[in-house]
């Protein structure tokens, strides 16, 4: 499986995904002191490829809400692009690959690769019309692990039973 959708965005690096969007500051409403009220230190990211957009304003430094801005834009897009998914020819990625260990996907969530693991996992997900059985199947690992680490990052569980919603499945509890 080559790079397809999300995975193409979330191997850039801050540049090169900051150059593909619209970078708006403003400024951030809210306490924070007379330095928040004078300064455009809040940043949001409008994503042209996707269409997915990304905000920060909680510092009162422009640079480190850019920062947290493009990690929040990178999530979106591992949460909400899809790619190609063909259960026939797939094989799991060498990133996704690096993060097994003993049947578990291992990874921490502030790893860089974590977007670009979780991306996937969802595209494998989607590709099976959401059963868990069949993506774990198509990932090598258990429907345990597999829920084990969807269930680790609440907006990544969110977003699965919302891809089952929209294959008429039943939410994972």
């Amino acid at each position: 499986m080559g790079i397809t959708g999300a995975q193409h965005f979330l191997t850039l690096d801050d540049r090169a995904l900051r150059d593909q969007c619209s970078v708006d500051h403003y400024r951030a409403s809210g306490p924070g002191g007379q330095k928040r009220n004078k300064t455009s230190s809040a940043v949001r990211l409008r994503h042209h490829p996707t269409g997915l957009s990304a905000t920060a304003s909680d510092d009162r430094s422009q640079h480190v809400n850019l920062v947290r801005a493009l990690r929040r834009l990178r999530e979106a897009i591992a949460l909400h692009a899809r790619g190609a998914f063909d259960p026939g020819t797939y094989r799991p990625s060498e990133t996704l690959v690096s993060c097994l260990q003993d049947g578990n996907i291992r990874i921490s969530r502030r790893d860089p690769r974590y977007y670009c693991v979780l991306a996937e996992v969802l595209d494998v997900l989607a590709g099976c019309e959401a059963r868990v059985s069949d993506a774990a199947r198509a990932l090598a690992i258990s429907t345990g692990h597999l829920i084990k680490f969807l269930e680790a990052d609440p907006k990544a569980w969110q977003r699965v039973n919302e891809l089952r919603a929209e294959a008429g499945q039943k939410p994972l509890r």
